[in-house]
């Protein structure tokens, strides 16, 4: 399992940007087609809104990557 840590700037980080600024994918457009397959969640629950706003704290999950953010 893969685990990595986003450090937060501001209040939150549209999930959509999370998953292209930590790697995960190229474009905020392809993390919004990753999040609409289902095949992410958010603490443990499955996300579909591909701009939820994701706050320090938060552990986002895809297969076996999970991502924790802090805040900064």
């Amino acid at each position: 399992m893969q685990h990595l840590e986003f450090h937060l700037q501001g209040d939150y980080i549209e999930l959509n940007q999370l998953l292209k600024l930590v790697g995960i994918c190229d474009s905020g457009g392809a993390g919004k087609m990753l999040v609409a397959s289902g095949e992410v969640s958010v603490d443990g629950h499955a996300e579909l809104r591909k701009t939820c706003k994701i706050r320090a704290g938060q552990l986002v999950s895809l297969g076996n990557i999970r991502i924790k953010v802090l805040q900064e």
